[in-house]
């Protein structure tokens, strides 16, 4: 007897990669963003996701975050076991959720067909991406303001247009200020991954040396590292008023919770970075 056909394969597994060699018929299953992304596409080096990680982690709201753990009473020992704990918290489902973008190429919005089913993923998608919006804002404002800040020192006539005159809080230099950062950052969202792969390996090196002389420069104008380890703040002396189960849930669990809370929309979409 003949042999019995057989289909042609799918998919194909390279590397420990799995790549698609056959597009679903139906076009509510894939589109260019959906689709997997093949081992011949995946060309971010080891730099080139160090580099992402330092510009996610090296930025003024880790600087704000961990600001905040001292302003609310903690000391610079408790603030470092607090922000170690809250990344280890959510260390573990960005690991295992990382794993389908590493193996298979998919995004999240594929990657959550398999707990909610096709239809049921954009409520997932939009949530997560609703959060974004929000984020991207924040992120917008605080680079919005370095860079009316940096056009002032240049400029001094800069922080004076609109005449001290605010719309929802902003004066005219923030909004300008505000708009053009907001236009940079959609310039390199429209141009593709490939931009921000560029901008980041750039951007992470002078970003760590600026880290560096902030803390040269803050450790400096206080009097040392020793001075600035060892004072407590009146914050720190009013938080070792309370009790020990007072100080866990007013000052140590709402710390951890903003720690998870930093990096816990990204452990959701992170197979759209591996």
């Amino acid at each position: 007897m003949p042999p019995a056909s057989q289909s042609a394969p799918t998919t194909r597994e390279r590397d420990g990669l799995v790549e698609l060699l056959v597009a679903p018929s139906d076009p509510e299953l894939h589109n260019p963003d959906l689709n997997p992304t093949s081992a011949s596409e995946r060309t971010w080096t080891r730099w080139n996701l160090a580099a992402l990680w330092v510009g996610m982690a090296v930025c003024v709201p880790t600087y704000v975050l961990a600001s905040q753990l001292v302003q609310s009473g903690m000391n610079w020992w408790q603030a470092m076991i607090t922000i170690g704990l809250g990344n280890l918290i959510v260390l573990l489902p960005m690991v295992l959720n990382a794993h389908a973008g590493t193996r298979y190429g998919i995004p999240f919005p594929v990657f959550a067909r398999a707990p909610f089913g096709v239809r049921g993923s954009h409520v997932p998608s939009i949530a997560r991406a609703l959060v974004a919006c929000g984020w991207f804002g924040i992120q917008t404002y605080i680079g919005g303001e370095a860079l009316s800040t940096m056009i002032g020192l240049l400029w001094p006539g800069w922080l004076a247009l609109g005449g001290g005159a605010t719309f929802v809080g902003l004066t005219l230099p923030s909004w300008l200020a505000f708009l053009g950062f907001w236009l940079l950052n959609v310039y390199f969202v429209w141009k593709g991954t490939e931009s921000i792969k560029w901008l980041e390996s750039l951007a992470a090196p002078f970003l760590l040396l600026v880290g560096v002389a902030l803390l040269w420069w803050a450790t400096s104008s206080a009097g040392g590292l020793l001075t600035v380890l060892d004072k407590a703040s009146a914050l720190e002396s009013e938080a070792d008023k309370l009790s020990g189960l007072a100080w866990m849930g007013q000052v140590f669990l709402p710390g951890v919770t903003a720690m998870v809370g930093f990096w816990a929309t990204l452990s959701l979409n992170i197979p759209d970075f591996t």
